[in-house]
């Protein structure tokens, strides 16, 4: 075998690529898991403002506003949020004109069932009562009553407008096996109730001309059968299953065409109303309980297929619902993934109308899990629901975790996110309380941020810990930030060594691709000094035998100033102030 890759003379190219850096990485996705009256559950979905937040999981009654309205604050600062929607999983159902109660959560969960005639025609895309606004209205031909009387039908249909003309034989049935005739539907989805638009009678969506006939396809080879379109395209409707009612569906509805068979696919008679199909007894969720919300978070366990590096968690009612809720939470965070944290506010109860919050706060967040993957406020927001006219306190999670987020895309996350410069609170008409500075020293001792109105000033955040006990430097939010923000992208820079030969010229090429990354965060005040270990001294004989590489990264992270002393001094006349420096 020839090193140079000839067998005789030649000049030989090759190309050596040696410009790996370390790649730049989110650090500002956030993740919440809520109550919302519409939408896939169990999903995470991005949304990046409130409008698609609306759009996606429906706007929010009077009994269920918290959670969204959480998720709205959270986008005053950042288009950064992964959304799961969370149901009831035993009372809540999906609207349908069938016999059964279905909950069908999502495209996954739809997948894996078996639906019959029992379960209805039509059933609505997601869980909930908004469903119950949905009707569906399909237009096909008939078999006897010929062309004259089905144009008549069409021309009164409440929907004829939204199509070009009658359905009739597609060509792909006409060109199928057999004889095959009259397989085209029309469907129009329609909001009949208007709690979708806000008017009664909308149409939602049209499918023109699709096929009845099992296999159908467009003339450019897209699917056209009835289940395939409707499931792939509507964005609120699936289809159950065909039944019995020949009124309706044709006999041949659902059957493939087949070599030596006439199939006419049209119906035996028709009127306006035949296929018209108003859904119904769809449900919405009570109050999310503990076990729900640990249901939806479980989607965010996985960093391998949701990014993530806040969890909010949701304002539970009592003070043990919320230390049930925040220690899976940071079991997630600081256990499982060990790339992303986690930030509360305590209990509704502790706070809301409370006599003692302070108190309260603390009999509650004492017994959250002690780690600086967590990060505690002390308060609830009263915010304006402009969708219900009302004034509702929601926990103040959210909106610092959007601090977090807006904190992390104009300074870096391992600034501080209190104080005035990066701390104001947008959106909030008032506190559920503003601690005093006897109160704010209190918690503060307890690892609990103080969220604090200060006259003139506005709404602040004026902490920065984390709810590790034990003093070090990752007590503070902003070392914590940091050392995940370095963690995550060297990681995904040394993915690029694996398999690679442990000798010096692949640690040296380690430490090149690392070093830029440490002195532009140097550069941007989030170190103060760094060293790169990565040579024979930590990868010994024994160490590549193991297959292994050992890199060790020692930083000097900056620390934020939570204490000014001002030392104001009086010096007498004919003093040089050279004199005094350094004595007081």
């Amino acid at each position: 075998m020839a090193l140079t890759g000839s067998l005789s003379p030649a000049i030989t190219i090759k190309e050596i690529d040696l410009t790996g850096v370390a790649p730049n990485v989110e650090t500002s996705l956030s993740g919440m898991v809520g109550n919302f009256n519409w939408g896939p559950v169990r999903e995470p979905i991005r949304i990046e403002n409130e409008g698609r937040l609306a759009a996606t999981f429906g706007t929010p009654d009077a009994d269920n506003s918290i959670d969204f309205l959480s998720a709205t604050q959270f986008l005053r600062y950042s288009g950064n949020l992964f959304v799961v929607r969370e149901v009831d999983s035993s009372d809540v159902y999906n609207a349908g004109n069938g016999t059964t109660s279905l909950q069908i959560r999502n495209k996954k969960h739809y997948d894996t069932l078996t639906l019959t005639d029992e379960d209805g025609r039509w059933i609505a895309k997601y869980p909930g009562a908004l469903g119950n606004s949905l009707a569906v209205s399909i237009f096909a031909r008939t078999d006897s009553d010929g062309a004259t009387t089905d144009s008549t039908n069409f021309s009164t249909w409440s929907y004829a407008s939204s199509f070009d003309g009658l359905p009739g034989t597609s060509d792909w049935a006409a060109n199928a096996p057999g004889t095959n005739t009259n397989d085209e539907v029309h469907i129009a989805v329609v909001d009949s109730d208007g709690l979708i638009t806000g008017t009664k009678g909308t149409v939602l969506e049209t499918f023109p001309y699709v096929s009845v006939a099992l296999g159908a396809k467009t003339n450019d080879g897209g699917d056209n059968y009835i289940k395939t379109v409707i499931n792939n395209g509507s964005q609120y409707i699936w289809f159950g299953a065909f039944d019995s009612d020949n009124n309706v569906y044709g006999a041949n509805w659902g059957s493939a065409p087949a070599s030596g068979s006439t199939k006419d696919y049209s119906v035996a008679s028709w009127t306006n109303s035949s296929g018209n199909a108003h859904l119904s007894s769809g449900t919405n969720s009570d109050a999310l309980t503990t076990g729900d919300y640990s249901t939806g978070f479980d989607e965010f366990e996985n960093k391998e297929t949701v990014d993530i590096q806040i969890l909010i968690a949701p304002g539970m009612g009592s003070g043990a619902d919320q230390v049930t809720v925040v220690n899976d939470l940071v079991a997630i965070a600081g256990t499982t993934r060990k790339d992303c944290v986690v930030v509360t506010s305590p209990n509704r109860a502790a706070v809301v109308n409370n006599a003692t919050p302070v108190s309260s706060t603390i009999t509650t967040t004492d017994q959250f899990t002690a780690s600086n993957y967590l990060i505690v406020d002390n308060n609830y927001l009263n915010v304006y629901d402009k969708y219900n006219d009302q004034y509702v306190y929601i926990p103040a999670a959210s909106t610092v975790a959007g601090i977090l987020a807006a904190t992390d895309d104009n300074y870096g996350p391992w600034y501080s996110p209190a104080g005035e410069k990066r701390g104001l609170i947008q959106g909030a008409t008032n506190l559920a309380y503003s601690p005093t500075k006897a109160e704010r020293d209190t918690l503060y001792k307890a690892g609990v941020n103080p969220i604090v109105q200060f006259a003139g000033r506005g709404i602040l955040l004026f902490g920065d810990k984390t709810k590790q006990s034990r003093p070090s430097a990752f007590d503070r939010i902003n070392v914590r930030r940091l050392f995940l923000a370095i963690e995550k992208s060297i990681a995904e820079a040394a993915r690029n060594f694996m398999f690679e030969f442990n000798d010096e010229f692949t640690r040296a090429e380690f430490v090149g691709v690392v070093e830029p990354l440490l002195r532009e965060i140097q550069a941007r005040r989030g170190i103060q000094d760094f060293y790169v270990q990565c040579d024979e001294r930590n990868n010994t004989p024994a160490v590549i035998d193991r297959n292994e590489m050992v890199a060790s990264l020692f930083i000097k992270p900056a620390r934020s100033i939570n204490f000014i002393t001002l030392n104001f001094v009086a010096v007498r006349t004919g003093v040089e102030f050279e004199e005094v420096v350094g004595r007081v």
